[in-house]
């Protein structure tokens, strides 16, 4: 019965309320076991006006805008940031009365390992994802999405530091050029002097010689998850499951090209606009500019800071790669932090 949502008592007593005028009372609650007291405790409560009630269509418009994406933690941190306090478990309480549930995980993974092609890396990162500063640690990895018998593949590089995409590629084949396209972009905004350690799992792409020339060029050193530990590069599988979960496996996409502009519009969400509890309920960019403001003074080189903040993207078509933006822009110089914050 539509409206029954609750538990026990309640529920009982909404459907004996909805039956009353068409049945004898005294017989409805014989048949749900309701002392009538009971009934008009829970009948007088239930015709109180909901406290909640403008929580709640806060809750559904958040949950809405964010097309299901966001869980009752980060529901929560949005009510803060609107200047509203309330505990994560009351959000939790009236999600569930609202019948909100995020959008959940699949464990389907593209797996791109072929055996020992090439030479392979030492796991240098040993799942240490923590980084002081930006260009310290990148991750990345191919993942796959499937339209009936077509598939389209995402290669990011994504910067342990925020948790940003620094750059990503968008294809229908998962080869080297395809993975080497965002990595040479990335590396390409490097600040002079930078020695990025970049890790990987042991997939082809990664083996290969011209993947690990890049890397050398650039003065990068290379990191490889050990053989079929996807834990060695969790935050990377962490961010693709939030990919297919909050854009791909709910939604639907007409065709591949559909699908390649979601996944275009997705990630500039995520660097943008997307709640993180790891970064302290900030975006990846905010966090970023927040951090890099903190060091703004007393930096010595001013202009190597501020081009960290510049996410690119590379969408990979027929196996020709063009540049553009991230649908981001470079934050406002940041001013100084004010004294004792």
């Amino acid at each position: 019965m539509a409206g029954l949502e609750g538990s026990g008592a309640q529920v009982r007593t909404l459907a004996v309320a909805t039956l009353k005028s068409d049945y004898n009372l005294a017989v409805l609650l014989e048949i749900a076991r309701l002392p009538r007291s009971t009934f008009y405790y829970h009948l007088r409560a239930l015709n109180r006006p909901d406290r909640h009630a403008a929580v709640k269509a806060l809750i559904t418009e958040i949950f809405s805008s964010r097309q299901g994406r966001y869980g009752h933690r980060r529901i929560r941190l949005e009510l803060h940031r609107r200047g509203m306090q309330i505990s994560q478990k009351t959000v939790w309480k009236l999600m569930r009365e609202l019948g909100l549930k995020c959008k959940t995980r699949s464990r389907k993974r593209y797996v791109s390992y072929r055996g020992q092609v090439g030479t392979i890396a030492d796991n240098v990162l040993n799942r240490d994802f923590t980084a002081t500063e930006p260009n310290q640690k990148w991750v990345t990895d191919v993942t796959e999405f499937r339209i009936g018998a077509d598939k389209l593949y995402l290669s990011p590089i994504m910067d342990l530091f925020d948790r940003s995409v620094l750059s990503y590629s968008i294809g229908p084949s998962p080869t080297v050029e395809f993975t080497l396209t965002p990595l040479k972009a990335a590396l390409s905004a490097l600040p002079p002097g930078a020695t990025v350690l970049v890790h990987s799992d042991q997939g082809f792409q990664y083996q290969h010689g011209a993947w690990r020339a890049a890397l050398a060029n650039a003065g990068a050193r290379q990191s490889m998850s050990r053989k079929g530990n996807c834990l060695d590069n969790a935050v990377m599988e962490n961010f693709f499951g939030h990919v297919k979960e909050e854009m791909f496996h709910h939604d639907t996409h007409d065709d591949i090209a559909a699908l390649e502009s979601a996944l275009h519009t997705y990630i500039a969400w995520y660097n943008t606009q997307r709640l993180s509890l790891t970064l302290k309920g900030m975006s990846p960019i905010e966090y970023r500019t927040h951090a890099l403001a903190v060091q703004w003074t007393g930096s010595p080189n001013r202009s190597s800071l501020a081009s960290t903040v510049r996410p690119t993207r590379t969408s990979f078509q027929h196996h020709r790669c063009s540049p553009t933006s991230c649908g981001t822009s470079p934050p406002a110089t940041p001013r100084a932090p004010r004294a004792n914050r």
